[in-house]
C-alpha cells in the first residue's frame, strides 16, 4: 500500500485535469459515418388469400369477412425481449387496430369463429416461422373481442375468446 501525502494527491488530480483539458482541447474524433439502415422497401398490399383450402375441413361454415390489418412497424414475435411496458404499448395499438377494423368491416357479433393469420412477410432470403407471430395474432384477437381493455364488458365480435367460441388463431403463411 502507498501512502501519498496532501499535496502528492493534489498533484496527480492536477495532472489528470490537465490530461482531460488538453485532450477536450484537441480536435474532436469524428465519428464513423452512420450506414443507412436497410430499407425494406413498402409494406406489401397482398390480394386476400383464398380461404377454401383452410375451410375444408371445418364443419358448418358460413359466412366468411377477411380483415385486412393496417401495416405497422413494431409487432410482436415469440422470439421478443421487450421491456413489459414497451410490450404493453405495442398490444394496445395492435388491439386498437383490430377493434378499428372490425368497426369498418361493421362485422355482426357471432356465437362462433375460426380465425387464421396469413403473414405476408417482405421478401428476404431466410426462413420464416408464422408461429412466431402468435403474440400479434393474440393482441388482435383480444382487439377484436374486447375492443377496450379497460372495458370487458363492452364485447364486439364473440362472447369470449375461449376453446367454445373461438377455433384458432391459425397461422397460415403466404406463398409468394
Amino acid at each position: 500500500m502507498v501512502r501519498l501525502t496532501a499535496k502528492q494527491y493534489q498533484e496527480i488530480l492536477a495532472r489528470r485535469r490537465g490530461a482531460q483539458s488538453s485532450a477536450a482541447a484537441a480536435a474532436p474524433k469524428k465519428s464513423a459515418p452512420k450506414r443507412p439502415s436497410a430499407n425494406p422497401g413498402p409494406p406489401s398490399v397482398p390480394p386476400p388469400p383464398d380461404l377454401q383450402p383452410l375451410l375444408v375441413g371445418l364443419a358448418g361454415v358460413g359466412r366468411t369477412w377477411t380483415l385486412l390489418m393496417p401495416y405497422v412497424e413494431e409487432m410482436l414475435t415469440s422470439n421478443q425481449r421487450l421491456h413489459h411496458m414497451a410490450e404493453h404499448r405495442i398490444r394496445r395499438e395492435l388491439r386498437k387496430h383490430a377493434a378499428q377494423m372490425a368497426r369498418l368491416q361493421r362485422l355482426p357479433r357471432l356465437q362462433r369463429a375460426a380465425i387464421f393469420y396469413v403473414l405476408h412477410p417482405r421478401p428476404i432470403k431466410r426462413q420464416r416461422d408464422p408461429g412466431n407471430w402468435a403474440p400479434t395474432a393474440k393482441a388482435y384477437v383480444d382487439g377484436l373481442v374486447t375492443p377496450d381493455p379497460h372495458l370487458p364488458q363492452e364485447r364486439h365480435l364473440l362472447p369470449d375468446d375461449d376453446h367454445e367460441h373461438l377455433l384458432g388463431p391459425n397461422p397460415v403463411m403466404a406463398s409468394r
